[in-house]
């Protein structure tokens, strides 16, 4: 599924560099302080913790681990930017409106619910896992077969 492989990891490049902006322009501090000009309740927590997710949440979709957590936590995250900062500047993004965290909200629900793809660590981890519980353990020793 290459197509999952694309979205994970324009989403995951997308998000990763939404943090770097954060990380370089503002920094832990400053990034709360932002989020505190916006509006966003508890700030001092929320712009440091949002920062955290992009950051670690998209390299781990770059990755391919985590993509079902990732997904739902950063779809959550979306929705909240939505609701608190850009509902009420409309729809278009130029104006500062909700359109791209509309989007990324969307995206990343997507990921929550489809889950990796088959090119993601996740799949190469749960392949894993899946081969070492295929064989059964309490078979007897005429039904077991050598590999």
């Amino acid at each position: 599924m290459a197509s999952l492989l694309t979205v994970e990891s324009v989403t995951g490049l997308t998000m990763f560099l939404h943090g770097w902006q954060k990380l370089t322009a503002a920094g832990f501090g400053g990034v709360g302080e932002m989020f505190a000009g916006m509006g966003v309740p508890l700030a001092g927590i929320a712009g440091p913790l949002t920062l955290v997710v992009e950051l670690v949440g998209g390299a781990l979709l770059v990755l391919g681990l985590g993509t079902r957590i990732v997904g739902a936590v950063y779809a959550l995250v979306m929705l909240g930017a939505l609701v608190i900062v850009h509902l009420s500047a409309g729809f278009f993004v130029a104006e500062g409106g909700y359109e791209l965290v509309l989007l990324l909200a969307g995206v990343t629900a997507a990921l929550a619910i489809a889950g990796p793809g088959a090119w993601s660590l996740d799949a190469l981890v749960a392949g894993r896992r899946a081969a070492t519980s295929a064989a059964p353990v309490d078979a007897p020793e005429r039904e077991r077969v050598a590999v």
